[in-house]
C-alpha cells in the first residue's frame, strides 16, 4: 500500500483546529516516523515498533476526517506507549493498552479539540474501549457526520431490505435481514451472502 511520510510542517491540515502543538511534541518526544497511506478497508492506521536503526513507526489513513485521524493517532500511540514500558509481553489490546489510551484521551479531550457530539461519544469510549479504531459503531457515526461523503453514498443500515446498493469496490448486493449486529446481503453475480456492518458506506442503486 502506497503511503508518504508526512513533514511536520504540513502535518496540519490533518488535524483538527489547535491539536497540531500536542502531536507535534509526541512524535518529536518518542521519534515517531509518521506516514500516511491511502485508504485501507480493513485497517485505519498501524504501529510498528522501533528496530535497531529505525524510528518508531505509525501510519493512518489520509482519507480520514480531522477527528478521525486525530482519534487513529491515538490509538497507535497508545502501542508506541505500551511497547515502550512493556515490549511484546502484553497482548496487543489488553488492559495495558487500555489503560494509556484512556489517559491519552483524557489529555486530548481536556483540550477541548471535539465537537460536541464526538466528545460525548469518546466519554462513552474511555468506559471501555475497542480492540479497533473502527470497533465502536456509534462512535463511527458521529465521526462519519463529518466526512466528504460522495453523492448517493449512505450507511448499509440505512439500506431498506430488498434494495440493491454498490460497495466501493463496484460488486452489487441485495439488502436482506438484520441478523443480531450484522446485515446480510446476497452478491447479485454470484449469489454469495455476505455480512455488512451497518456503518459500511455503500450507494444505493436506484
Amino acid at each position: 500500500m502506497a503511503k508518504q511520510e508526512v513533514p511536520l510542517k504540513t502535518l496540519e491540515q490533518y488535524l483538527p483546529d489547535g491539536s497540531y502543538h500536542y502531536v507535534y511534541e509526541y512524535l518529536l518526544r518518542y521519534g515517531i516516523h509518521l506516514t500516511i497511506s491511502k485508504e485501507r478497508t480493513t485497517i485505519l492506521g498501524d504501529y510498528r515498533p522501533a528496530g535497531q536503526q529505525e524510528a518508531h513507526r505509525i501510519s493512518v489513513n489520509g482519507n480520514l476526517n480531522p477527528y478521525a485521524f486525530l482519534i487513529t493517532l491515538l490509538h497507535e500511540m497508545a502501542h508506541l506507549l505500551v511497547y515502550e514500558q512493556f515490549g511484546n509481553k502484553v497482548i496487543p489490546h489488553g488492559i495495558e493498552w487500555k489503560n494509556v489510551y484512556v489517559q491519552l484521551l483524557k489529555v486530548f479531550l481536556d483540550k477541548k479539540l471535539f465537537p460536541e457530539d464526538v466528545e460525548k461519544e469518546l466519554l462513552h469510549t474511555i468506559q471501555g474501549p475497542a480492540a479497533t479504531s473502527c470497533g465502536e459503531e456509534q462512535l463511527m457515526r458521529v465521526l462519519q457526520k463529518y466526512d466528504h461523503k460522495q453523492e448517493g453514498q449512505l450507511r448499509v443500515e440505512q439500506v431498506l431490505v430488498g434494495e440493491l446498493f454498490k460497495t466501493p469496490d463496484g460488486r452489487v448486493f441485495r439488502k436482506g435481514q438484520k441478523l443480531r449486529k450484522r446485515h446480510q446481503a446476497v452478491e447479485i453475480s454470484k449469489g454469495a451472502v455476505y455480512l455488512f456492518s451497518g456503518i459500511y458506506l455503500v450507494k444505493k442503486i436506484q
